[in-house]
């Protein structure tokens, strides 16, 4: 069994896609589709930065979505194949959720383009810069983090944002919540706290204004019928039910992104090989977490053609 997965934000670089929509014209239908939808020009800054402004959470996640969809849709028409056929789940690490639901259909391209852009927004409207941070652990599993987080709130917001696999769980609230984490890394047994350049505190509670602003656009956008089933972010379990599929989207804003538990549901499920379209972030947090899987992270025109010798 095969399970297509699908990055998340920090898999953005310039440069990205430029590749591919040199080599094919359905990646540059791809950016063309998502440049129209979003009334900017957002394929020049993947192309050519500067690097501040694809940074930028409400460009980095629709330019993410978009390299990893062209990466799909050039496998699709070089191979003539259809990802329904070819497989059995689709996850995605946070906003990597709203590709895998559009590579599953429940979402069209333009739709996941525009909920993006607008999550980015409001995710960064929902905090003034300043006031949130986010810390990588390194050398941590989830208890020692929960512990961690427990200990350096001291009344502020201090939660488990990802648990992306055994040894990295990311930490997001209040700077200064964040900040006596990192002091104390050590004490609980961690191995290093790093502060992570990032404009606003994802996936906690101080999100819920993004979660109400999404919880209004998924309503007026509301995701489709899955050709593939999605393991969802917020319970690390089988979803197909766009009522529900809907309702996780707006939970996962503040909710914790179980990645690792979703590798390991995966496996369960009986997955024996995870395909990652457009970036390799996930690929070495599989790895990390499952043994006796095969694992290929597809970039490049030359990784297709190799995927397409084994699918």
């Amino acid at each position: 069994m095969r399970a297509f997965v699908f990055p998340g934000q920090g898999s953005q670089k310039v440069g990205m896609g430029v590749e591919l929509a040199a080599a094919s014209a359905v990646a540059r239908e791809v950016f063309e589709e998502v440049d129209d939808a979003l009334g900017q020009k957002l394929s020049a800054i993947m192309a050519e930065g500067p690097e501040d402004a694809l940074t930028l959470t409400e460009n980095a996640q629709p330019a993410i979505m978009a390299n990893a969809i062209a990466t799909l849709r050039v496998l699709e028409a070089e191979g003539g194949i259809r990802l329904a056929d070819k497989a059995d789940f689709v996850a995605g690490h946070s906003l990597g959720e709203y590709t895998a639901l559009c590579a599953a259909g429940a979402f069209s391209l333009a739709d996941t383009a525009r909920l993006l852009k607008l999550r980015g927004q409001s995710m960064q409207a929902a905090v003034p810069v300043g006031v949130g941070a986010m810390a990588a652990l390194l050398g941590a599993d989830i208890e020692k983090a929960s512990a961690l987080a427990a200990a350096a709130a001291e009344g502020e917001v201090c939660t488990v944002a990802n648990d992306n696999d055994p040894g990295q769980v990311v930490l997001s609230g209040h700077k200064g919540a964040i900040e006596r984490a990192i002091a104390l890394v050590k004490e609980h047994g961690i191995k290093r706290g790093v502060a992570l350049p990032v404009s606003a505190p994802f996936h906690c509670p101080l999100m819920q204004p993004a979660a109400d602003a999404m919880a209004e656009a998924l309503a007026k956008t509301a995701p489709g019928a899955l050709s593939v089933s999605l393991f969802a972010n917020v319970t690390a379990d089988v979803v197909t039910d766009p009522a529900l599929v809907q309702k996780l989207l707006v939970e996962q804003v503040c909710g914790r992104v179980r990645w690792r538990e979703s590798v390991i549901a995966m496996q369960a499920a009986g997955v024996t090989e995870f395909v990652e379209l457009g970036g390799k972030v996930l690929g070495p947090m599989i790895g990390r977490t499952i043994k006796d899987v095969k694992i290929t992270s597809v970039v490049t025109m030359a990784d297709i053609e190799a995927l397409l010798k084994e699918i």
